[in-house]
């Protein structure tokens, strides 16, 4: 077989650079410029938040941006640290430490490559939207909440990693707020929400980085204010090219009890970047018209997820925001995605000085902003006026997301959905027992009622046969008082599961056990195709397997003659 055809691995770089023009190449400079000034305040905040630092934050951005401009499967993806896995990387580094995280990064990475492979891309796309919605929606709670003490200048060098904890410190701590912080933070996050009304090229969080920064040096060089915290009060940023580091375990532990004890984190970090990446690749396809290549965008992300942390960088994934900001001005292939990182090299090589006097409740500010619009709660309240199974995931996703840990919130949303599913599909489902006359009905034809022969009973089955409807059918067919001919009706049956070939078998076995005669109708190609797999075609008897009803009366009028004469 062709490796080609194998492996569907197919960078959108490599296509669009066949046809490359310079009025492609000036308007992917212009949009890669804006996007990289766009991505410098979030590259640190999320690396700040995720406990490690500024210059992780910008080092995540360039070296993972490349790597997934270069070899995922969408033109205009940006890739980069996202507000989404800022809860998993603190509480990873929390547990593991640095080591540990690089260790859960690579992991998801070979995760994510291994799906790409398997072409699972498409499959990760059908993950429930009230899940989605839940953990984002969870997510967003969690960052807000985190950035409370830096909002407010409050000073906590521990801060809980519990929820409630978290909460009960911050009031706790109340009279330590510093005034002049709290007004910083507070006007940042006003400043980024007014910003878009008057602008629509600049972006707020850039422009309120600039003006806080400048307020704050203002503060401090003449009027003798020295509490507002900065980035580099807290943090050393390097002054050169990130070097190789190789991951290493804190502990005692051994490197194969680490692997795991990190399984769970590292299939976490993958699902959630495959979620959140191929979501923004969708999005991005619907606005610039194009189709982006999943299995590719998969390989692309875990290719930069296993590179990134033997540099010190976290795990990265598509980024809406940053996505939606290169469409928005004029990106069109992945140079612009080139272009943004080559950008954010500049800022982390020669511009550090000015990064250093970032103060840091302008990040805060910064990442309420990112959590607000994270938190969709205008969806939040449209699903809660729709059905109460999807609002119930929704919620349940949400609370264990804030107040236990996004592995767990995924693992009980996906059960409970799935058992919703099933109860739905179950109710949707139907069985009814018809003897004497049926009507049938026509596409565009008048309904037609036909007559059932003597000694003959139809089973009509309505909707999948899988488990829970045939556990239906079996007692319903216990309950019914037995003709000697039954007509099963399966037109209406798309698929039939393991239990539903089980429950059918015992059905033929035992009428055929008490002379009774078995007939199938209208079976499905695909149905059918599972049925003689399962060797019930050779159980009825290839003549009693008919296309359609009008022939299963026909052969059940054979039949009925034949047990007439016999009698």
């Amino acid at each position: 077989m062709d490796a080609k055809k194998l492996v569907d691995f197919h960078p959108k770089f490599i296509d669009e650079m066949k046809n490359y023009s310079r009025e492609k190449f000036t308007a992917d400079v212009m949009a890669g410029i804006i996007v990289g000034i766009v991505a410098i305040p979030l590259a640190i905040a999320f690396g700040i938040a995720s406990g490690v630092g500024p210059a992780e934050g910008l080092i995540t951005a360039i070296l993972a941006g490349f790597l997934i401009s270069v070899l995922g499967g969408s033109k205009v993806q940006i890739g980069g640290p996202t507000g989404a896995f800022i809860i998993i990387i603190y509480g990873v580094i929390q547990q593991y430490g640095l080591g540990g995280l690089a260790i859960a990064t690579i992991m998801a990475g070979i995760i994510l490559v291994i799906m790409g492979l398997c072409r699972m891309g498409t499959v990760i796309k059908f993950m429930p939207y009230p899940i989605i919605i839940g953990f984002t929606g969870g997510i967003a709670i969690t960052i807000f909440s985190t950035q409370i003490n830096d909002l407010f200048g409050m000073g906590i060098s521990d801060v809980p990693a519990n929820f409630v904890d978290k909460w009960v410190c911050y009031f706790s701590h109340l009279s330590s707020i510093d005034v002049w912080s709290a007004v910083m933070g507070v006007l940042s996050v006003a400043l980024i929400a007014v910003t878009p009304k008057f602008s629509k090229k600049v972006p707020g969080s850039l422009l309120a980085i600039i003006v806080m920064t400048l307020a704050a040096f203002l503060l401090r060089e003449y009027a003798g204010v020295t509490s507002i915290k900065t980035i580099g009060d807290l943090y050393t940023l390097p002054s050169g090219l990130p070097s190789f580091v190789m991951p290493s375990i804190s502990d005692d532990s051994t490197l194969f009890a680490t692997i795991q004890n990190l399984a769970p984190v590292a299939f976490t970090i993958a699902m959630l970047g495959a979620i959140e990446s191929l979501l923004s690749a969708m999005v991005a396809d619907g606005v610039i018209g194009d189709r982006h290549n999943s299995n590719t965008e998969l390989i692309g992300q875990g290719v930069a997820n296993i590179v990134v942390p033997f540099f010190g960088g976290i795990p990265a994934t598509g980024a809406i925001a940053r996505t939606m900001a290169n469409i928005n001005n004029g990106g069109r292939t992945p140079v612009a995605g080139v272009v943004h990182t080559l950008v954010l090299l500049l800022v982390l090589l020669f511009l550090g000085d000015l990064v250093k006097l970032i103060p840091m409740p302008c990040l805060a500010g910064v990442l309420v902003m990112v959590s607000y619009n994270m938190s969709g709660w205008r969806t939040i309240l449209s699903m809660c006026k729709s059905s109460m199974s999807g609002t119930s995931v929704l919620f349940v996703t949400l609370l264990l997301t804030v107040f236990f840990d996004l592995t767990l919130a995924i693992e009980v949303g996906l059960v409970m959905a799935i058992v919703l599913f099933m109860k739905r599909a179950m109710e949707s489902a139907h069985i009814s027992v018809v003897r004497d006359e049926m009507e049938v009905h026509h596409d565009g034809e008048k309904d037609e009622v036909l007559t059932i022969p003597a000694k003959t009973e139809v089973f009509e089955i309505e909707g999948p046969f899988f488990f829970g409807i045939a556990n239906k059918f079996d007692e319903l067919t216990r309950d019914t008082d037995a003709m000697p001919i039954r007509v099963i009706r399966m037109r209406k049956v798309t698929f039939i599961d393991a239990t539903g070939l089980h429950n059918l078998e015992i059905f033929i076995k035992a009428s055929e056990k008490e002379g009774r005669v078995v007939i199938l109708s209208g079976v499905h190609d695909n149905v059918e195709k599972a049925l003689v797999k399962a060797g019930i075609v050779d159980l009825v008897g290839k003549e009693n397997v008919c296309n359609n009803i009008h022939l299963a009366l026909k052969r059940a009028a054979e039949v009925s003659a034949v047990v007439g004469m016999a009698k």
